[in-house]
């Protein structure tokens, strides 16, 4: 069976998505395990994605990951992105962000207005956003809930586009667009962020073989060592890939879902219709 490789998650531009393909060259010429570049856009379901058993190397949202039940795919490495602001380690977090001639400057200015939101099951879309209200407000603050928007690209073109006040970004791939597609997340701001949580990270099918997953994961740990990737690297805002400290996404995700459910902090909000 032919295993796929796939950047779905951070494909924000044709730059980036050439840049990750360029890294999964790569890795098929330092670990000698054949990968097929595989592209999964929007809207086809990114969980589509994720059940496939000839995934190879492919992004994975934490969150997801640590609440399926097991087999859970297997992980890989994770990046470690670049920007100051991820303090050096495999974190990522949400960027509320509102049209720059908006009048807030604190994310409660714009309670009443629409926010919007990526899909049920993402991290940076949903979850991190709810459990950020939670300091906030009791219930959901907004009139209106837009989505499922699917992607960033979406938010942010939501936001330009004056169909939601406030949406959240992944922050990595809003920095990615800032890099690759700054006209995409033109006129935007960030109001204000959440806290950083684990990054997703690349995985394989839960049944790959260790013969497969240990030379893949070798690579991907030595990446920052081979001349030819640290070009692409730095294109993708990425200093290395790292271990996955499982235990921080088992942690960490649930507890902040669990924290949203029990206050009765909803996104999507119950019996408030999608736009």
């Amino acid at each position: 069976m032919q295993l796929i490789a796939c950047s779905r998650m951070y494909d924000v531009a044709p730059a980036a998505r050439e840049a990750w393909h360029g890294i999964f060259a790569r890795l098929v010429a330092l670990s000698g395990i054949p990968l097929a570049p595989f592209i999964h856009q929007a809207p086809a379901p990114i969980e589509e994605l994720w059940a496939r058993p000839d995934m190879g190397c492919v992004f994975m949202c934490g969150w997801p990951w640590a609440m399926d039940p097991a087999p859970r795919p297997v992980p890989l490495a994770a990046p470690l992105p670049s920007p100051s602001r991820y303090v050096g380690k495999p974190v990522y977090l949400s960027d509320f962000v509102v049209r720059e001639d908006a009048p807030y400057r604190r994310l409660p200015d714009a309670f009443g207005g629409r926010l919007g939101w990526t899909v049920s099951h993402s991290h940076s879309g949903c979850n991190a956003p709810r459990h950020h209200l939670l300091r906030y407000a009791a219930r959901f603050p907004f009139a209106g809930a837009v989505g499922p928007l699917v992607t960033p690209m979406a938010v942010a073109a939501a936001v330009r586009e004056g169909r939601c006040e406030v949406g959240p970004m992944d922050g990595f791939a809003h920095d990615l667009l800032r890099r690759h597609a700054p006209e995409r997340v033109a006129g935007l701001r960030i109001l204000e962020s959440t806290d950083v949580a684990p990054i997703p990270f690349l995985v394989a099918a839960p049944e790959t073989p260790e013969r497969i997953v240990r030379p893949l994961r070798a690579a991907l740990l030595a990446l920052h060592e081979d001349a030819a990737s640290r070009t692409l690297l730095d294109q993708l805002l990425v200093r290395r890939f790292v271990p996955v400290e499982e235990a921080a996404y088992l942690r960490l995700g649930p507890t902040w879902a669990a924290a949203a459910e029990k206050a009765g902090m909803e996104l999507p909000p119950r019996g408030m219709a999608a736009a």
